[in-house]
């Protein structure tokens, strides 16, 4: 796979897709702009080489409809103030106006292309739209790691269009740090493993036990295999169906030697509410009617031990509904656990990064991926359909 350092750009015109799909507040107003950021070095690269530089993005899920809400001209001042010079904004991602905009460029300057989703075609990875996107540049580069395990026409079908196509720095550092977790890491390596749901981690975690020399679990998925060992949770979340699942897993571990720790204690609620009645109880005292929504001490404290030969650690969902305050503490905690590590520290997920900013440690975290699918698509052994569609160019 070829990178964009690979090529000549000067006087070139460089399309890159990039994700600036950034949160927005009731006034259109980014909130986090935490995914602009990252895509900058490769901006400003093309800049410095003198391209024609291009930017294309979706925004929301506007459903293959022009939605104003989920225009792209939020992004457009900051983007600006990011880049030190005026960022053009297109009415659109195809067509001839934006055709006669891409014309008239001269070296360095910038122009944003409008929604991509926009167009229904986008997602439906259409041959012919990617066709279209590509007709506007000589050189194409991905840095979008964040769609890049969806076959999109502007990740997927453009790359058997354009002339050149290339990742950018922020996808080749995702692909990077994950090999150094996954393919060759320093160990031990551990892997923490949350979030709410068994059925949307099980392929990751079947992957990861031909590879990991510890798993922690916790989150609401947690319960599932609590259950599995003949623990009763009370009225906490389960996967009925998904139990004996649990119970195979925690075999194939144990038989392949690798520790897998559960929760030992729970921070029990008497409803899903912020303002619930709680305690903390043994994981096998959760009284009645009541539910489990966060690890306790006893668990945050074996957790942190667990981790503390670590060489290598990967960290996928928060251990509780940690949007609560009263539920956070063990996320947190598991946050702090990293950022006091020696190990090299990789987190991905949504909800997983936010943790690790709300907790103001983001810096001291070796590298926080920018996807939450493409990241567990990653931890699973697949290969995104995104950089597949590049290998194939550059071969």
């Amino acid at each position: 796979m070829k990178t964009i350092k690979d090529v000549n750009l000067s006087g070139k015109r460089v399309f890159i897709r990039v994700d600036f799909n950034v949160p927005l507040d009731e006034k259109h107003n980014i909130t986090d702009d935490t995914r602009i950021r990252f895509v900058v070095p490769t901006l400003k690269y093309a800049i410095d080489n003198k391209a024609k530089l291009i930017i294309a993005s979706h925004l929301g899920r506007p459903k293959g409809k022009v939605e104003p809400k989920y225009s792209l001209a939020p992004v457009l001042k900051c983007l600006g103030s990011y880049l030190g010079r005026e960022v053009r904004m297109a009415p659109d991602c195809i067509g001839p106006e934006v055709m006669a905009l891409v014309s008239s460029m001269s070296d360095g300057d910038v122009l944003l292309l409008e929604n991509l989703r926009f167009h229904p075609e986008e997602e439906k990875n259409d041959d012919a739209f990617g066709k279209e996107l590509a007709r506007f540049c000589d050189v194409y580069v991905n840095d979008a790691f964040a769609v890049s395990h969806r076959a999109n026409a502007s990740v997927a079908s453009i790359t058997e269009h354009a002339p050149v196509s290339v990742a950018g720095f922020l996808l080749q550092k995702e692909l990077e740090y994950f090999k150094r977790a996954m393919a060759d890491p320093q160990r031990p390596l551990v892997a923490v493993i949350g979030g709410a749901k068994v059925s949307t981690k099980l392929a990751a975690l079947e992957n990861m036990i031909q590879r990991v020399d510890k798993i922690i679990i916790g989150g609401a998925m947690a319960n599932t295999f609590l259950k599995s060992k003949g623990i009763d949770v009370g009225s906490s979340k389960i996967e009925e169906e998904l139990v004996e699942v649990a119970a195979t897993i925690i075999r194939k571990a144990s038989e392949k030697g690798i520790r897998l720790y559960l929760p030992v204690d729970a921070v029990a609620a008497d409803t899903f509410s912020p303002d619930a009645v709680t305690k903390i109880v043994p994981v096998d005292e959760i009284p009645k009617g009541w539910m489990f929504l966060d690890i306790g001490p006893a668990t945050s404290l074996l957790f942190s031990e667990a981790l503390y030969d670590a060489k290598t650690i990967v960290w996928n969902g928060p251990l509780g509904a940690f949007e609560m305050d009263a539920f956070s503490r063990g996320t947190m905690a598991m946050v702090n656990s990293l950022a006091n590590s020696h190990a090299l520290t990789i987190v991905g997920g949504g909800d997983t990064d936010t943790a690790v900013h709300k907790a103001g440690e983001a810096d001291r975290i070796t590298f926080i991926s920018t996807g939450g699918g493409a990241f567990l698509e990653l931890l699973e052994g697949k290969t995104l359909p995104a950089v597949a569609a590049l290998m194939k160019a550059g071969e």
